[in-house]
C-alpha cells in the first residue's frame, strides 16, 4: 500500500493532485500546529495584468499553537464573493472558465466552520472533477498507537508503520527531514517525487508555474490533466 500524507492545503497546485494519484491512501495530517503564510488558507491564481495574486480565507483569531484541525474561518467578510470575483478575468480567455467557476463555487459553498474540513471537501470535489480516487481519513480522528516521535521526519515512518504501508510518497520539498536508513530498516520505501510542472498556453497572459489547481483547470481540460499526472504516475 502506498501511503501519502499532508496537511489540508486550500485549492493546491497540480502536484499535490499527483501524489493523490500516485498513492493509494491518504492521512489528513491536521493535528501540527497552523503555520500561517503558508498554503492553508491561501493560494494562488494568475494577477489579470501581470504576474500572481493570491486567494485567502480569512480565519478567526487563534493562540499562537493552535492546530490545523482547530482553525476556523472568519465569516466577518464577503470573503467568498471576492475570491469569485478575483476569477473572474480569466472569463474572457480561458476556455473552461464556465465549468471551473461552477466548480469552485460549489466549492466554497461548503458549510463547514473548520477550515481544514471545507479544503478537505475542497479536495474530494477536485479529485472527482479530475477522475482521481482520493483515500483519505484525518490523523485526529484514527487514534493511532504511535511510539515516540523524535523529529518531524518521524512522523511519516511511524504512521507508515502503524498503517501497513508498503511505500511512502512525499513531494521533493520535504525530503530531507527523512531518515532514509530508517525507512529502510522498517521495509518501507521512500519514494520522493519530483514532478515535472505541467507547462501550458494562457492566451494573453505570461505562464506562471505551480499555481493553485484552480488556474489549470481553467486552461486544460479534466482528461488532459488526467492524462498528464498518468503519464508522470511512474517517474519516481
Amino acid at each position: 500500500m502506498k501511503l501519502g500524507i499532508m496537511q489540508p492545503y486550500f485549492f493546491p497546485y497540480l502536484g499535490h493532485f499527483d501524489l493523490i494519484n500516485c498513492t493509494d491512501r491518504w492521512v489528513v495530517f491536521d493535528t501540527a500546529q497552523y503555520i500561517r503564510h503558508g498554503w492553508i488558507n491561501r493560494n494562488r491564481i494568475l494577477h489579470p495584468s501581470k504576474g500572481w495574486q493570491y486567494i485567502i480565507v480569512p480565519l478567526q483569531k487563534h493562540a499562537l499553537h493552535t492546530t490545523i484541525e482547530e482553525i476556523c474561518i472568519s465569516e466577518a467578510t464577503t470573503w467568498r464573493a471576492k475570491i469569485i470575483g478575483q476569477l473572474a478575468h480569466y472569463q474572457k480567455r480561458a476556455p473552461y472558465f464556465r465549468q471551473v467557476i461552477g466548480l469552485v463555487e460549489e466549492c466554497l459553498d461548503q458549510k463547514e466552520n473548520r477550515l481544514s474540513r471545507l479544503n478537505v471537501k475542497i479536495l474530494e470535489k477536485v479529485c472527482d472533477y479530475l477522475d482521481l480516487n482520493f483515500n483519505y481519513r484525518f490523523f485526529s480522528e484514527m487514534n493511532l498507537d504511535l511510539p515516540s516521535v523524535h523529529a518531524p521526519g518521524d512522523w511519516a515512518l511511524r504512521i507508515s508503520q502503524a498503517l501497513g504501508a508498503s511505500e511512502y510518497v512525499n513531494p521533493p520539498g520535504g525530503g530531507n527531514i527523512f531518515d532514509r536508513q530508517a525507512f529502510a530498516s522498517s521495509g518501507i520505501k521512500l519514494t520522493i517525487r519530483d514532478f515535472p510542472a505541467m507547462v501550458y498556453s494562457c492566451r494573453g497572459y505570461q505562464f506562471e508555474p505551480n499555481l493553485s489547481i484552480i488556474d489549470t483547470m481553467m486552461w486544460k481540460t479534466p482528461e488532459d490533466i488526467k492524462a498528464y499526472l498518468d503519464d508522470n504516475k511512474k517517474s519516481p
